[in-house]
């Protein structure tokens, strides 16, 4: 059973919680965490000028995503950072990029879920998920989010990301911020969730 991991990354937060989600995927018996990140838009000299060269040779050596293979998962967890409280430019158009999909229904039943970082505590990390969740939900895809059972995310003693709607993480203004242990904790719990999930579709 193929969980496929889609994610887009400026400065490493969302590649670090894809590491985490498919640390969970993994712990489910049969079920293959496939990393996988979305075609850069940026050109490079631009992203010189943002300082993220250096931060994504972290990543480099992960595939980059290709509309083609989404339907050979069983479940697709996708990661964005968050725009004014959507998700990314690259990730839109790469999910643009899917109306071949859409018409065939190739995702129909598949499972989807979400998640983001964002600079602050308010940044918009729900805003993104949800209105993420309005395209997997036009593929006719199965939405899973984060259950209030990882109970980290009622914690109260730090400043944490982490919804039902999905795991997410606070990057800081600039970047200065990796994403805490309850953090990925929340990551790791949501990949082995979506993965139980889609292991029981799959043996229907």
């Amino acid at each position: 059973m193929k969980v496929l991991i889609v994610f887009y990354s400026m400065y490493g937060h969302i590649y670090r919680m894809a590491e985490a989600i498919a640390e969970g995927v993994k712990q489910v018996p049969g079920a293959e965490a496939i990393l996988r990140r979305v075609p850069e838009t940026l050109p490079e000299e631009v992203l010189k000028k943002m300082g993220a060269l250096e931060a994504k040779k972290a990543f480099a050596h992960i595939p980059v995503a290709t509309v083609d293979e989404l339907p050979s998962a069983e479940a697709i967890i996708f990661g964005t950072p968050t725009r004014f409280g959507n998700m990314c430019g690259q990730m839109r158009q790469f999910l643009d990029a899917t109306g071949q999909l859409w018409a065939k229904g190739a995702l129909v039943g598949k499972v989807g879920s979400v998640f983001a970082s964002s600079a602050t505590q308010h940044g918009g990390q729900e805003s993104t998920i949800l209105s993420f969740h309005t395209t997997l939900l036009h593929q006719g895809m199965i939405v899973v989010g984060l259950p209030y059972s990882f109970q980290g995310q009622t914690r109260i003693d730090e400043i944490t990301g982490g919804s039902p709607y999905g795991a997410s993480t606070i990057a800081g203004g600039k970047g200065e911020r990796m994403p805490s242990e309850n953090e990925l904790a929340a990551a790791r719990f949501q990949g082995k969730h979506v993965a139980a999930i889609a292991s029981k579709l799959t043996r229907g």
